[in-house]
């Protein structure tokens, strides 16, 4: 443990946060302090994706609002996960744009990732850390104040008394949970989730849909890429189908 960070042993990773008053709301809610004002809007116009000299998809246009979960659908190759990875800056489109709070993310990628979290459809999670370590890690990375404790956080995706617990003594839906915490742990308007039902039992998929539904119910968004029937009302659900193009 002595060449580990040394955040890792604290109780609270560093960060440079303001308390701010949201009156829209009533509550007293942790912000950043480079924060837009509430009123998120994902628009993507005219992206255009082309992998290894083969077109993936293009012109592909949508807008998701505050309150709403996009359901990402489509077959295999057909662009899901390439969409994401442009959408959270790992990647870039060669057409099209996409802006946040009506302004381009090109001009200002950092503060659009600031705003975001992005859950891979791998977990994530190192094998070598606890279960607690873990998430600090992952906290300190977001420079962000935790939502809720370490220990709330982990509890409520179902892993109580894991905290100290190796993450590769995990099963792959115990490091799925892991992943999933991070979401109840670090404060970002908008959720980039890959496969986030991978390896879960029916147990975890409940789990994840009520906190798609408490997210949208405060006004986040996410985009969501799964071939799994998601049980959320339609007022919040909405889906996109991506289809592969044809083989020249």
């Amino acid at each position: 443990m002595a060449d580990l960070p040394e955040f890792l042993g604290s109780a609270e990773p560093p960060c440079r946060w303001l308390r701010t008053i949201v009156a829209n709301r009533g509550t007293d809610t942790e912000l950043g302090a480079n924060t837009a004002p509430l009123a998120p809007r994902l628009e993507v116009r005219g992206l255009e994706c082309v992998r290894a000299d083969s077109l993936v998809f293009s012109a592909l246009s949508f807008t998701v609002q505050g309150g709403e979960i996009l359901q990402i659908l489509g077959a295999n190759g057909s662009g899901k996960t390439s969409l994401l990875r442009i959408l959270s800056g790992l990647s870039q489109p060669t057409e099209g744009e996409f802006s946040w709070r009506g302004k381009g993310t090109a001009k200002d990628l950092q503060a659009w990732q600031r705003e975001l979290l992005y859950v891979g459809h791998v977990a994530g999670v190192t094998a070598t850390l606890s279960v607690s370590e873990n998430l600090r890690y992952a906290l300190a990375l977001s420079g962000r104040c935790a939502r809720l404790s370490l220990p709330e956080a982990i509890a409520r995706v179902g892993l109580p008394g894991y905290a100290a617990v190796l993450a590769g003594r995990l099963s792959a839906g115990q490091r799925q949970r892991v992943a999933l915490a991070r979401l109840l742990l670090i404060p970002a308007a908008v959720w980039l989730l890959d496969e986030p039902l991978t390896a879960l039992d029916p147990s975890g998929k409940i789990l994840l849909e009520a906190m798609l539904r408490q997210h949208a119910q405060v006004g986040g968004l996410a985009l969501v890429v799964t071939h799994q029937t998601l049980d959320i009302p339609a007022p919040y659900l909405r889906s996109l189908q991506l289809v592969s193009p044809e083989p020249l």
